[in-house]
């Protein structure tokens, strides 16, 4: 891959992951309360992990809502960032949307045309979407074959993690379709052996300069609900009212 291309990519991740994956984190972060994110939790999970004090709660419920958001979030903006590259090295292209259902990314690679199905990693669905997974694809095929497409490779394709055996065969399918990931699904859609790795460098500087600010309106939040969880639902000797928080969840 030739250097200007890895600037392009070092840029589109400054600009079209991380500066939108912050922007969106602090909107997320900013419009919370304790009383919309407490009604989303389940509380008899609280108190089996023992918790004891307004701090770790407000941190639990606090991180695994951000989490919960966050997963999606950047998973979408690596996606993206996958046809970017695919697109600079191999002229790939998004999928039109509802055309090519469970289809993200077309590109010739090789001689072969690839239809991706994007993923964030490899333990990503239940057995009724990938038998969904499968049908899509062997549907994408013959729409694309009656188009004139040949020597169609179709791809699972997962932004993170390791899959020992990807050739997955499918019953009326032929040729089933196969499963990369991490490091294999890097090189696939750019030609690059060590780009799982390369993307990490941008990250982390972007992360670095943007995540001050981020922990700062965090821990003000955090107070914040620390001081309004305090306030209501504590009894008069300062310890969790459990019976209040599971009236406040679920009482009718």
């Amino acid at each position: 891959m030739k250097n200007q291309t890895y600037k392009e990519i070092n840029n589109y991740i400054s600009e079209k992951v991380m500066k939108p994956f912050y922007e969106i984190r602090l909107k997320k972060l900013t419009a919370l309360s304790l009383n919309s994110i407490l009604k989303r939790k389940n509380p008899y999970l609280f108190k089996a992990k023992n918790i004891e004090t307004s701090g770790d709660f407000i941190k639990y419920i606090l991180d695994s809502f951000l989490s919960s958001q966050e997963e999606t979030i950047f998973g979408n903006l690596l996606e993206a960032l996958a046809i970017f590259v695919c697109e600079k090295v191999y002229k790939g292209h998004k999928a039109e949307e509802g055309v090519l259902k469970s289809i993200d990314l077309e590109f010739i690679r090789d001689g072969k045309y690839h239809i991706v199905g994007i993923k964030s990693g490899p333990n990503w669905g239940n057995k009724d979407q990938i038998d969904r997974l499968r049908s899509n694809f062997k549907t994408a095929k013959k729409i694309l074959q009656k188009k004139g497409v040949d020597h169609i490779v179709a791809v699972n394709g997962c932004i993170y993690g390791k899959e020992n055996h990807p050739f997955k065969e499918s019953l009326g399918f032929k040729q089933g379709y196969y499963k990369v990931c991490g490091q294999e699904f890097w090189e696939l859609i750019s030609g690059d052996n060590e780009l799982y790795k390369k993307i990490i460098l941008p990250l982390d500087k972007e992360a670095k300069k943007r995540g001050k600010n981020f922990k700062e309106i965090y821990s003000s939040k955090s107070n914040e609900m620390i001081k309004d969880f305090s306030d209501n639902f504590l009894t008069k000797k300062d310890l969790i009212d459990w019976e209040k928080i599971i009236d406040f969840v679920s009482k009718k």
